[in-house]
């Protein structure tokens, strides 16, 4: 309901966090306060009615409320509690062949209906610039439709207390365990988004998605070094039943490194672990660099997807149309229409998707009414598809939108959003302890760390969080000072070996930004534990002197 604004979060690392905060701060009960549906579908109405008596070829209409809440603690301390809400309508139309888009917090009729007029007026003029007109994949409406995030615990329904409580119990816990500082924070969303369309579509969603990281700071108090070991948990599209590991099937990670769970995940458990390990980094011997076999846990590689075949796949990117922020894409069209572009070896196969529960991604429909689906990226090593919108299916020789059109916010118009890419696991049976038993010299990474990747998505350095040292088949002592160097398409056709689909889960971005201005989006990517051969691995330690 006002302009964007940005909190700013301490982490215990010593840097910060931005987090974008839609709207104003609110009372934690307001957060239940339902729009009523009838409602939203008559606003729609007018400025869809409106659009079209304006010479309008095509109208949607995105009625949305944002309700956000952050917790932020710092030791046995909580430092902030935030409710924000945000609510209003976004109108995107087609006139003259061109896109007009105007926005208003204003829920009223008189207020959608000159929003339309106005998104009608700078499409025309936006058409006296445009060398070609839009063209949209067809798609049909569905009509009256509902669709929700399935939650068996709604976060909005528990107290602040119970929830500041457990963040102060998982501090506690890695205090207890060797950490010199602690900071945990938990972040929940809940988009409320009604979606129509000229097309005949009035689509209601209510979508949830929540993450508690925490980072756990060492200190050695004779030479002031530090280390930090942030926490390994993955957000995820869910209710507050996230936390609730007593109803979850415990999944021993390789090497019994840390506990994660099948569909829940042990706050407490991964700080106690956090503050033990940090305190142990600051002991473990610097890597020596050279050649490496890696092997990479889900909750490390989710990121090196994310950069090196989410991004990379975006049509928009491929096309150029991201050159002035984050870049373009190595993956060009001249590469994906020769059919056989190697990206990776034999046994990299991925996909993309909004439909795999859970995920960040998961949705019933995009910001353009399309149904979500999955399809593939790469298959067998080969670059096959990528991510395409409505007025982008045609250009890639696709009949219809693959559904990843998103806006951060009903004020932001919507474009192509990375849905859920996800490498699939290892047709052969295979665990995390066999996969190791093959590596003579390797490292075993965990943990999302510092990264870097050019602005094709091609050369790379990644980091993470914890690294073991692999010699003759078994994983042995723990390492510092890691990252690996490769480029996308050598890095992928070193994928020598995948675990089985019982090691496979995801990781994922809260916070992916992309376009001017830029938005934020979530997003999932799954994987097993997976080896690469022969990967150059450099020493990041800083020496003074």
């Amino acid at each position: 309901m006002e302009r964007r604004s940005f909190l700013k979060i301490s982490a215990a690392a010593g840097g910060s966090l931005l987090i974008p905060v839609f709207g104003h701060a609110i009372a934690a009960d307001e957060l239940l306060n339902p729009m009523a549906r009838s409602f939203k579908k008559a606003l729609a109405d007018a400025a869809m009615n409106a659009a079209t008596q304006a010479g309008a070829s095509y109208c949607d209409v995105r009625i949305g409320r944002y309700l956000n809440q952050f917790l932020t603690t710092r030791d046995l301390n909580v430092e902030n509690i935030v409710n924000t809400e945000s609510s209003g309508v976004g109108v995107r139309v087609i006139a003259d062949g061109a896109y007009g888009f105007c926005a208003t917090n204003v829920m009223t009729a008189d207020s959608v209906v000159a929003a339309a007029r106005q998104a009608v007026a700078i499409a025309r003029a936006n058409a006296k610039l445009q060398t070609e007109p839009v063209q949209l994949a067809p798609v049909k409406g569905v009509g009256e439709v509902a669709w929700a995030t399935p939650c068996k615990k709604d976060w909005r329904l528990v107290p602040i207390k119970e929830k500041a409580e457990l963040l102060i119990a998982a501090n506690k816990a890695g205090l207890e365990a060797g950490a010199s500082f602690m900071a945990s924070n938990l972040f929940q969303v809940n988009q409320q988004k009604y979606f129509a369309s000229t097309d005949g579509s009035y689509i209601d969603q209510d979508i949830h998605r929540l993450w508690s990281p925490l980072t756990a700071t060492a200190v050695d108090q004779a030479t002031n070094r530090f280390r930090t070991r942030a926490g390994l948990s993955s957000p995820a599209s869910m209710g507050y039943e996230f936390f609730d590991v007593k109803a979850a099937n415990k999944i021993a990670a390789a090497g019994g490194v840390t506990t994660l769970y099948n569909g829940a995940y042990d706050l407490i458990e991964d700080a106690r672990a956090a503050g033990r390990q940090a305190r142990e980094k600051l002991t473990a011997k610097s890597v020596e660099p050279g050649k490496y076999d890696l092997v990479l846990s889900p909750e490390h590689l989710f990121l090196t997807i994310h950069e090196s075949v989410g991004h990379a796949t975006e049509l928009d990117r491929v096309l150029g149309y991201e050159a002035n922020y984050a870049g373009t894409s190595f993956a060009t069209l001249d590469k994906w229409r020769t059919k056989n572009f190697k990206y990776g070896s034999d046994i990299v196969n991925f996909v993309a998707d909004k439909t795999t529960p859970g995920s960040l991604g998961c949705v019933g429909y995009d910001d353009e009414g399309v149904a979500s689906k999955r399809w593939d990226l790469i298959r067998n090593g080969i670059l096959v598809n990528y991510q395409a919108t409505r007025d982008q299916a045609h250009i890639i020789g696709e009949k219809e939108s693959h559904g990843c059109s998103y806006a951060d916010s009903w004020s932001s118009v919507q474009f192509q959003r990375m849905p859920n890419v996800s490498l699939e696991a290892g047709k052969k049976k295979l665990t995390p302890d066999e996969m190791v038993k093959d590596v003579k010299k390797g490292i075993y990474i965990l943990g999302r760390g510092s990264y870097s990747i050019d602005q094709q998505r091609y050369n790379f350095q990644f980091g993470g969080q914890l690294y073991y040292e692999i010699r003759n088949g078994k994983i042995t002592n723990p390492i510092e000072d890691v990252a690996y160097q490769s480029n996308t398409q050598e890095f992928w056709n070193a994928c020598s070996a995948l675990c089985d689909e019982r090691d496979w889960r995801m990781g994922g971005s809260f916070f992916d930004g992309k376009g001017q201005p830029s938005q934020v989006s979530a997003v999932s990517h799954g994987s097993s534990t997976t080896r690469f051969n022969g990967i150059n691995v450099i020493n990041t330690a800083r020496k003074i002197g």
